[in-house]
């Protein structure tokens, strides 16, 4: 018997086509066209003969690079239009990151090129020393939410609750700060309160498997309003002995406080800057340099595989979240400790959701977390920088510059990004 074979006849290739308008040519059109703009309006509006000074060194007097208003506002606004007119040729995928911070910043001096050369006789320049170092203070406590957030969802769980866990740390710190005369306390009790909250989440979300994010935002309003009743009954009715923190001590760090430009702005700080950094950087290693690191990113991406091989995956999520609160409890310490405010009803002003943005825009990754924080931190000096020089922009709008640079951050500079595959999803053993 004569046995026949069939070949069989391999699947037809269907050709992928993107077409023209990819998201690198759209991103491109934007910022070629937001360059022109920049370019024409901010050109048009510097005062003519007038220049903008960026001083380099700590005094006003000292060395400073200075642009001319108009034509400075010109050239870096048709700096960002070529960076836009390259993305829009299609110069590749590898360059977006390059094109985009190059555009970013043309688009930023054209705007300040207008602004310091506008600004009164003898405010006509940007200090550029102090606007650094209040960049990172304003910065720190987004770096400790932002961490916070890292922790809990590289393991797989969602926390939308860092504003709360601000609020009730920010609360703990000035209580106990002021009762105990001590700023250390203070520190101290703030990362419990944090620990509390996120034991809440914890238990929550990993053994009753209550949605995350419900739980996240139920966690925030239980923040709020404990923390706002508490302090109408305790701390309100006598602020001197409940509600008057003092500030944490600032340490210069020998030698290296001196450098210049750099030592003012990094070594000349209270114990959260110095925290946050070395958390940024011990974090970024454990998570992927370290055997406890490649454990918590498995549990985040694939709890079965993980719990096949002896992974406890619900020690590793509740060991986190609790790590989480305690860190993000200590970020809250940062509105009254800093600089000895006394507490108020919601002054965490909603920094726990640009902590998220921040977590977002630096893709889960404590590094990325850092710039992302320092980006926000930037946006919220601006703003300040900008009403201390009577800017023409209305205050209004100058309040929004955190919030709006929080929505294009996430919205147009993040492009596609991937969270823990497990993130958000309660792991029950079979």
């Amino acid at each position: 018997m004569t046995m026949s074979t069939t070949t069989l006849a391999p699947p037809p290739v269907t050709k992928v086509t993107t077409g023209f308008w990819t998201r690198t040519r759209k991103v491109g059109l934007v910022y070629l066209i937001s360059g022109i703009a920049a370019a024409a309006l901010f050109g048009t509006l510097a005062p003519a003969d007038t220049d903008a000074r960026f001083v380099l060194s700590e005094s006003a007097g000292g060395a400073a690079l200075t642009l001319p208003g108009p034509a400075g506002a010109i050239v870096f606004g048709l700096l960002a239009a070529a960076a836009g007119a390259a993305l829009l040729a299609g110069v590749g995928a590898r360059w977006f990151s390059w094109m985009t911070a190059l555009a970013v910043v043309g688009l930023l001096v054209s705007f300040l090129c207008w602004q310091v050369s506008a600004a009164p006789a003898g405010r006509n320049f940007m200090p550029l020393v102090d606007t650094a170092h209040g960049t990172v203070i304003l910065a720190v406590p987004l770096i400790f939410g932002a961490l916070a957030g890292v922790l809990c969802e590289r393991s797989g769980v969602i926390n939308v609750a860092i504003e709360g866990q601000f609020l009730v740390g920010a609360f703990a710190a000035s209580l106990v700060a002021t009762v105990a005369a001590s700023v250390w306390f203070g520190l101290l009790a703030a990362a419990l309160a944090g620990l509390a909250l996120a034991a809440l989440l914890a238990v929550f979300s990993i053994k009753y498997l209550v949605d995350q994010v419900v739980l996240g935002v139920i966690l925030i309003a239980l923040g709020a309003g404990l923390t706002g009743f508490l302090y109408e009954r305790i701390m309100q009715p006598d602020q001197d002995a409940y509600n008057s923190p003092l500030a944490l001590p600032k340490w210069r760090i020998p030698l290296l406080s001196d450098i210049p430009i750099l030592g003012p702005v990094l070594f000349r700080s209270s114990i959260l800057v110095y925290l946050a950094l070395l958390l940024v950087l011990v974090l970024q290693v454990g998570l992927f340099h370290t055997r406890w690191g490649l454990r918590v990113r498995s549990v985040g991406e694939h709890p079965t595989a993980a719990d096949t091989v002896g992974i406890r995956v619900l020690l590793v999520r509740y060991r986190n979240v609790l790590l989480a609160g305690v860190v993000a409890g200590i970020g809250g310490s940062y509105f009254v400790l800093e600089n000895g405010f006394q507490f108020t009803k919601g002054m965490t002003a909603g920094k726990g959701f640009i902590a998220l943005a921040a977590l977002i825009f630096g893709r889960w990754s404590p590094v990325g977390a850092l710039f992302a924080a320092l980006f926000f931190g930037f946006a919220e000096k601006l703003q300040t920088y900008l009403q201390s020089i009577d800017s023409a922009i209305p205050s209004q709008f100058l309040s929004m510059t955190p919030y709006l640079a929080t929505i294009l951050a996430v919205a147009g500079f993040v492009g596609r990004v991937r969270a823990p595959a497990a993130d958000g999803k309660p792991y029950v053993k079979g």
